[in-house]
């Protein structure tokens, strides 16, 4: 594979990342945001005003909170941000840590493909049965399409990330 086309790459999966994740943000923030009105309406109304929650606060924060957690997956797999136990890398080569990398990526995109691919399964099944929420009425396919937005974009980084580590292992200079 060229540099150029290794480069133009990088730089579309750092940027389908990156704004992935910005989206992920600015939908928890208006979660945060609704949430607060929602509680804060529903004390209100207890106090004898004419305010209350809003209706389907829950239903909106569980699509919007799924919807987050898929836009965050990508950002994490390209800085390296999931988990991982080093007890031994000191011990190892950097060759051996640099294959690992590489298992531990290619294992991330067998993942990230079968989660992928199951929620748009997941999603096909809500829309051929119609399914909606109970209190708005929204079709529940809309907030696995939603999620699936960020896991299509999890599986397209890791799948960078599989060629990164592999360059690193064969030795090219990142």
């Amino acid at each position: 594979m060229g540099l150029n086309l290794y480069r133009s790459l990088s730089v579309l999966a750092e940027y389908l990342a990156r704004w992935t994740a910005i989206l992920g943000g600015l939908v928890l923030l208006a979660v945060v945001v609704m949430s607060c009105i929602s509680i804060t309406g529903r004390f209100i109304g207890k106090l004898g005003f004419e305010m209350g929650p809003i209706p389907g606060d829950t239903e909106l924060v569980e699509f919007g909170i799924g919807f987050a957690v898929f836009a965050f997956l990508p950002w994490c797999q390209l800085r390296r941000g999931h988990a991982t136990v080093d007890l031994f890398q000191n011990l190892l080569g950097p060759k051996t840590n640099r294959i690992i990398d590489f298992i531990s990526d290619v294992l991330m995109f067998v993942a990230a493909s079968l989660i992928a691919w199951r929620l748009c399964l997941g999603m096909l099944d809500k829309k051929s049965y119609s399914e909606t929420t109970w209190i708005l009425q929204i079709p529940l396919w809309n907030g696995y399409a939603a999620a699936l937005v960020g896991a299509v974009v999890f599986v397209l980084v890791s799948a960078f990330c599989v060629l990164w580590s592999g360059r690193n292992v064969a030795g090219y200079a990142q």
